[in-house]
């Protein structure tokens, strides 16, 4: 899918972005137009501001992206670049309505709304095939087979939003927890790591295993504290 009629430079690295076609173009062509690198690289910083924990600059950067691609009045756009937010925000395991994607549902593509629907944890069995070939497996599979397939998920935030959906549809195994953890750490995730090393403590506690659960909890205060002593 592209974003303009002519052919273009990609716009991100992002899996998942790349994923769902959200702001996504050809490889060669005419110059890049000035609002596209600026909707790039400001959604490009918001996404790795908000894994990191940045509250201030993710904010700051979602609204140049916005204001970039509203430069176009494409209102299709504007609803790719809120899918892409909230991916983020399921990978990190906060389960929220995404909104401003709702409020722009109408304009955006067919597999985008059913994208949308996948994160929500709501996507009907026939809109499955309208997913990419990695999430429409996870989406399709049971507790087992998903868990096994998760790590078959090369980008990392395509990875965590996967196992993100599957807590949220509650068919997150052990496994999965282990994988999104670890997922999150290579990449130095603050957000996530905290979020999918707090739900290991919690059921840690939960199976009485007071060992790995205090072991988790010092791991959680060496991020909470930023490596920084007692």
């Amino acid at each position: 899918m592209t974003i303009a009629p002519a052919p273009m430079k990609a716009l991100t690295r992002w899996g998942v972005l790349c994923a769902v076609g959200l702001l996504a173009a050809c490889a060669s062509g005419p110059p890049t137009p000035e609002w596209q690198m600026d909707a790039h690289g400001a959604s490009q910083k918001a996404q790795s501001a908000y894994l990191a924990g940045d509250n201030r600059v993710e904010q700051l950067e979602w609204t140049r992206a916005r204001e970039a691609l509203a430069r176009t009045g494409r209102l299709d756009l504007l609803a790719r670049l809120e899918l892409l937010r909230c991916a983020g925000r399921v990978a990190s395991l906060v389960f929220e309505p995404c909104a401003a994607f709702e409020a722009l549902r109408r304009d955006a593509p067919a597999s985008e709304k059913a994208y949308a629907d996948y994160l929500a944890g709501q996507l009907a069995a026939q809109n499955a095939a309208q997913l990419p070939p990695a999430q429409r497996s996870m989406a399709q599979a049971g507790p087992a087979q998903a868990g096994a397939g998760l790590s078959g998920i090369h980008d990392p935030l395509s990875r965590l939003v996967a196992a993100g959906v599957l807590l949220k549809t509650g068919r997150a195994t052990p496994a999965t927890l282990s994988v999104a953890v670890e997922t999150a750490s290579a990449q130095g995730w603050r957000r996530p790591l905290l979020a999918w090393l707090m739900v290991q403590a919690e059921r840690a506690q939960a199976a009485g295993d007071t060992g790995a659960a205090a072991a988790l909890q010092r791991r959680i205060a060496i991020v909470e504290r930023g490596g920084k002593p007692d």
